[in-house]
């Protein structure tokens, strides 16, 4: 018998699933963002789809696991960018999207299973008047536990920043990967071991995150004859004290019209538009606000459409920050897209230069944020993509000028952005995983002690090659 028939035996009584079709399909999450991605990653797959439902399920998945030297990936929804969830070493897939239990929403407060759908919380929670404070795009689909192992931020976070941010996470419940795997409940500084490490290092099985105040929020498009309009226009919003808007994201032209397919009728190609979320005490505060703007056109209120009209629509934040990629890779599959940020003071200058050096090669999308306690923006542009050697000169031009990548054509957890070790996430992981069979491949530092961050080159797991 091989180790992964071992393991399927001695888990009689858990779902599991080994039909190569199904565990394939399990394996991948949307690294086919990236055409550098997709080259590397488009054959890998599990071994064996395991679904358990309880916490105890999960630590007995681990134990037989660690003894038969059986490597285990955590999957929520699959709906990362780059690769965060594909088992580089086969193995046991492991979905947590039966361990979906919203345990408590008190003031303030949801504490949930990891496998809780997003929008499901907040289904829950606006009983009480609340809501999340940040989620994806992908809030319909996304995990709990999966935005807070892959995630950074997202709609919300021009408000709250990032999921980083002190008080953004309140607790996080790890099971390690041990014979006897511990449980352990992580809190203040505790935090940033687990957070954003793609589940390389424990298991996310329980979160605890804030609540805020809900809204029947607005969906509105304004619209303007040019891209650096847009950005003054959503710089100047982002920064009004009196104004409560959750999301706020310009968008080069001809990109909404041609991407936007159900908005279509509303957008001119040549117009470049902002993606709004306003609360609905602040809508005529605002429409004062885009009135001082002479070349902002309103093109889209949702507390103005039918019912009819509005169902028929996507909702802004599916608009937004990686939907935007998504949409357009439905309309054009050859294109693909970077994560910059534009840091402050010299946001709008910063984009301004790159609108210059590229032109429609790299059309603009920005998505405001606060970061560092500052008013700023990510940019997600889209790259009509013709090599990977201009791919990565378009990257080079980008950090040569003072905008730094957080890289969507790697899989490895420093490469997207640190380019260093995290010595607090691989002192957990020797702790929590001695054996190295969470998620393997992806924390360099684990794989590759003395690996170069500066050279030229993409790390590449040894793994990868066996598949």
């Amino acid at each position: 018998m091989t180790a992964i028939d071992i393991v399927k035996h001695a888990l009689k009584g858990i779902q599991t699933e080994d039909n190569p079709q199904i565990v394939k399909q399990k394996s991948r999450d949307f690294f086919w963002y990236s055409p550098v991605l997709k080259r590397q990653l488009d054959h890998v797959s599990g071994d064996l789809l395991v679904t358990p439902k309880t916490e105890a399920e999960i630590r007995q998945v681990l134990q037989v696991c660690f003894e038969n030297n059986v490597p285990v990936t955590t999957r929520g929804a699959g709906t990362g960018n780059y690769g965060q969830a594909m088992p580089l070493s086969g193995g046991v897939v492991l979905n947590l999207s039966e361990l979906n239990r919203i345990k408590e929403i008190q003031t303030g407060v949801v504490v949930a299973e990891a496998g809780a759908i997003m929008s499901a919380i907040d289904v829950a929670a606006k009983r009480s008047g609340q809501e999340l404070r940040l989620h994806p795009s992908t809030y319909r689909t996304a995990t709990i536990g999966g935005f807070v192992a892959g995630g950074s931020g997202g709609v919300g976070s021009i408000n709250w920043g990032g999921l980083r941010d002190l008080g953004n996470v309140n607790r996080l419940r790890v099971l390690t990967m041990e014979a006897e795997p511990r449980q352990l409940d992580l809190v203040g500084e505790d935090l940033q071991k687990v957070m954003h490490a793609y589940g390389t290092n424990g298991i996310i099985t329980e979160v605890e995150m804030p609540l805020t105040a809900s809204y029947d929020w607005v969906d509105v498009l304004v619209g303007f004859d040019g891209f650096m309009d847009a950005v003054h226009f959503s710089d100047a919003l982002g920064n009004l004290d009196g104004l409560l808007a959750k999301e706020i994201g310009p968008i080069a032209a001809p990109l909404p019209h041609d991407y936007f397919l159900r908005h279509q009728k509303f957008i001119r190609r040549d117009q470049s538009v902002v993606v709004c979320m306003i609360a609905p005490f602040a809508m005529d505060a605002f429409a004062t606000f885009a009135a001082r703007y002479k070349s902002a056109e309103v093109l889209y209120r949702s507390d103005l459409a039918s019912e009819g009209e509005r169902t028929a629509r996507p909702p802004a934040y599916e608009l937004s920050w990686n939907h935007t990629t998504l949409r357009g890779l439905r309309v054009d599959p050859t294109i693909t897209y970077l994560q910059v940020l534009y840091p402050f003071p010299t946001q709008v200058e910063s984009v301004r230069k790159m609108t210059e050096l590229f032109g429609d090669e790299v059309p603009g999308h920005l998505e405001f944020v606060r970061f560092d306690g500052k008013i700023t923006c990510f940019g997600l542009p889209i790259v009509r993509f013709t090599t990977e050697e201009r791919l990565n000169e378009i990257i080079q031009i980008h950090e040569d000028n003072g905008c730094p990548i957080f890289n969507p054509h790697r899989y490895t957890l420093e490469e997207g952005g640190m380019k260093q070790t995290d010595a607090v996430q691989l002192a957990f992981k020797k702790s929590a995983d001695p054996k190295g069979l969470l998620n393997p491949g992806k924390m360099i530092a684990w794989e590759n002690p003395h690996y170069d961050y500066c050279n030229s080159k993409n790390f590449l797991f040894p793994g990868l090659q066996a598949l």
